[in-house]
């Protein structure tokens, strides 16, 4: 006995001794698998009893399936289709819910819940798809480029419309194209038909006689030997554009779509991949850059009963003639744009109808992203008269901002809005022209969910904090919210069908993503049901970091985390994260995306360092103003929050103000060359991953926001972006980028390369990464990486 207690004793001691071993780099950046995998995928099955899921507790290859009953808290293996086969079915209702319609492999299929019957209602080689039923009951959906309507009454079949795609030739005549290329039969026998016809009287007496003998036979209704008249249907021509959207009026009248003009003459890049199987250099075809032409497109509404087609016309929006105010910066652009008075590009989103077809609304947001508008259409005349305007002289953006808008019911919509400077709740009643605004306060609405019984909605807000998510109820009437989870950090839910329970995937700070199951009830107890981190990662004491806030230089609350060094060393050292995209949170109480920073920035509070990770200006979760405080100059009020958060550490944290590093990817590591470039006193050593080093060559959706366009708004250009400051390195700068980066090109840190070799400059270095795109997959690429950020660090902070 004594000898085994004494081999106890002995393994236990060594397992311990194992548990507490120092971080390293090459521990964090291994696969993720080592730290224990969270579950997710969540899928209630369609009697809301069971939940199902996907998680890979044991650290296999993937995940695997999982469920849980709502009455127990064991988890089980599924089979693998378990979910797909109990899900809830996807149904487009009826008016009163009694019917539904289901595509299935290119079918229609219709059931009769009353009598819990299934009819296929299509049978064809073509696929059947966006069915749903009008308010008369009558069911309508498209086949090919084209809608039919079936009454189930009679069971009369109608097309409703007659779409082609035909262009003209160089000499003017026209020939099938693009779609229209699988009818070429149909077209040529069309002409062999009218040919017969031409040709031979006896066809044409027939075709007196009995109207149908050789005509089209029709599906229902038809008799033989009575005349009736051919239908006909006005074609419209596609042509060459991209149909979309197309959507049919509850009551049956009018069909509207958009056609969408695809940009022509842009020029993508080349992105070469070294690393391949069969030994030769291969191109990735990547993205155009910013300022090249954009696809247009133009919404039409068609009148069934007239057989008759409009193009929208976007010149009767009110402001849409309007200019940004940072022309007045360009006085001869301002002068020929003024002269010139052109309407400004616009998109329309489809005709967004309320449940009987008494009223439309349609949305649409310009070119430029300064507008969005709401606008009321008469369906008969085209004329728009505008809801809502929300004009942003930066860009149109924050939660749930820009999106179409969605029925409660026959009067009201609901829609977000900045216009308080937060992301909140409206409604807009059509018969009362009432707008009224749900929710208000310093935080916002992220998310919004309509009850199934359209009396409420189901809200994500942060209003507690700016860094906590809770999962709310609100009368569609307005009122006080009524919170529904209860703990402090992240409550992602998913809502079972029945809406009587509550799938939580919940986080803390030091604590990754679990699932728990609730109630849906205030304060009801929220059971935790998986537990997915491994005993090794649970042996380590992750930090839970100060979450704290300081007033920037311009008066704005700016929030952070710091990491206090366990043991600071003698120079005091401080290293700064920047996160990456901009607007995007990590200064929150829930587990962070940046993972693996999370762990680097607790090895390097270990190995004496504070560090400070930042929510700067540009960040989400804050308001438009914080998210709109870096239009026309990245590198400024974004770069300086990180300078007055350094001075908020030497203040309360006792750092050294001669001994700070900083690092981060994408938008950090742009950030992080800014920091050397413009602020040489404050950053002694900065390591910058795949950055961004002149925004004239990332994309256009993400950039023309915030800059604009690099021929309209050069200044802007100029002052945001590193290549231009590159000059003014003093400290020490090692880059890393991915070479097969489709993001953020490995172009931009060669040219960057380049202007320091022009320049002579010696005291920065670059890491290639073969393999890599821009988010790193494979864990040596990611050891590799953070072992050269951390031996900067060492070398140049600690001496």
């Amino acid at each position: 006995m004594k000898k085994l207690s004494f081999l106890l004793l002995l393994f236990g001691a060594t397992a311990s001794a194992q548990q507490l071993a120092p971080l390293t780099v090459q521990k964090i950046m291994r696969d993720p698998k080592w730290m224990g995998t969270s579950p997710e995928g969540y899928r209630w099955a369609a009697d809301s009893k069971t939940l199902y899921f996907s998680w890979n507790p044991d650290g296999k290859d993937k995940p695997e399936a999982y469920r849980v009953s709502v009455n127990s808290t064991k988890v089980n293996k599924a089979e693998t289709d378990e979910a797909e086969k109990n899900a809830p079915v996807n149904y487009v209702y009826s008016a009163d819910r009694s019917m539904g319609l289901l595509e299935k492999g290119g079918d229609i299929y219709l059931t009769n819940f009353k009598s819990k019957k299934e009819t296929q209602l299509t049978s064809t080689l073509e696929r059947e798809s966006n069915a749903k039923f009008l308010y008369n009951n009558d069911i309508v959906y498209q086949k090919a480029d084209n809608v039919y309507q079936l009454n189930l009454s009679t069971g009369e079949l109608k097309q409703l419309t007659n779409f082609v795609k035909v262009k003209p030739e160089a000499g003017g005549s026209a020939k099938p194209t693009g779609l229209i290329a699988q009818n070429n039969n149909a077209v040529q026998d069309a002409w062999l038909k009218n040919e017969q016809t031409a040709l031979f009287d006896i066809i044409k007496k027939r075709n007196a006689e009995d109207g149908n003998r050789m005509g089209e036979n029709r599906r229902f209704g038809l008799q033989a030997g009575v005349n009736v008249p051919a239908r006909t249907i006005k074609p419209i021509n596609l042509g060459d554009d991209m149909m979309a959207g197309l959507t049919v009026s509850p009551n049956g009248k009018y069909i509207s779509y958009r056609l969408i003009k695809p940009a022509a003459g842009n020029k993508n890049t080349i992105i070469p991949n070294y690393i391949t199987a069969s030994g030769y250099t291969q191109d990735i075809n990547g993205r155009t850059k910013v300022g090249e032409s954009l696809s247009t497109s133009t919404t039409y509404v068609f009148d069934i009963d007239r057989d008759s087609l409009y193009a929208i016309n976007v010149s009767q929006i009110p402001g849409i003639k309007d200019l940004p105010d940072y022309v007045k910066d360009y006085p001869k652009q301002l002068e020929e744009r003024t002269k010139k008075n052109e309407d400004r590009k616009v998109n329309l989103n489809v005709v967004n109808w309320n449940e009987n077809g008494s009223f439309a609304v349609i949305t649409g947001r310009s070119q430029d992203n300064k507008d969005f508008w709401i606008l009321k259409l008469d369906p008969a005349t085209g004329v728009l008269t505008l809801i809502d305007r929300q004009r942003d002289e930066a860009w149109i953006g924050g939660p749930g901002i820009g999106r179409d808008v969605k029925w409660i019911d026959h009067q009201r919509f609901y829609f977000q809005s900045e216009a308080t400077g937060y992301s909140h709740l409206y409604t807009y009643n059509v018969q009362t022209v009432e707008k009224k605004q749900l929710t208000s306060g310093k935080w916002e609405v992220q998310q919004v969910q309509l009850a199934k019984d359209k009396k409420n909605f189901y809200i994500t807000a942060n209003k507690e904090h700016p860094g906590i998510t809770h999962f709310y109820r609100l009368s569609v009437n307005g009122g006080d919210l009524v919170q529904l989870t209860s703990m402090k950090g992240g409550n992602e839910v998913t809502l079972s069908p029945d809406e009587k329970w509550l799938a939580i995937n919940y986080s803390y700070m030091n604590k990754p993503w679990e699932l728990y199951i609730q109630p849906n009830q205030p304060h009801a107890k929220a059971v935790k049901i998986t537990q997915s981190t491994t005993v090794e990662f649970d042996s380590y004491p992750w930090r839970q970091p100060d979450l704290v806030s300081f007033k920037n230089r311009y008066g704005d609350d700016v929030y952070a985390r710091v990491y206090p060094a366990k043991n600071p060393h003698p120079n005091k050292p401080a290293v700064v994260f920047v996160h990456g995209a901009g607007y995007l949170q990590n200064v929150h109480y829930w587990w962070s995306q940046y993972f693996r920073e999370y762990m680097f920035n607790n090895l390097l509070a270990d190995n004496g360092y504070t560090v400070i990770d930042i929510d700067y200006t540009a960040s989400s979760g804050y308001g438009r103003n914080h998210r709109t405080g870096i239009y026309r100059h990245m590198g400024g009020k974004d770069l300086t929050d990180q300078v007055d958060g350094v001075k908020m550490l030497v203040d309360k944290y006792g750092v050294n103000p001669k001994h700070v590093g900083l690092y981060g990817g994408s938008y950090g590591g742009f950030i992080t060359l800014m920091g050397l470039f413009k602020e040489p006193e404050v950053f002694k050593a900065g390591a910058a991953l795949r950055s961004v080093t002149d925004w004239a060559h990332y994309n256009h959706g993400y950039t023309s926001n915030i800059l604009n366009e690099p021929f309209n708004d050069p200044n802007a250009y100029k002052i945001s972006s590193p290549i231009y400051f590159a000059d003014q390195l003093k400290g020490d700068l090692v880059m890393l980028h991915g070479m097969v980066d489709v993001n953020v090109h490995f172009q931009d840190i060669v040219r960057l390369t380049q202007r320091f070799i022009e320049l002579g400059k010696d005291n920065w270095e670059l890491a290639v990464y073969p393999v890599e795109d821009h988010g790193f997959v494979e864990p040596s690429s990611w050891t590799d990486e953070y072992k050269r950020i951390f031996k900067l660090f060492e070398s140049t902070l600690k001496k």
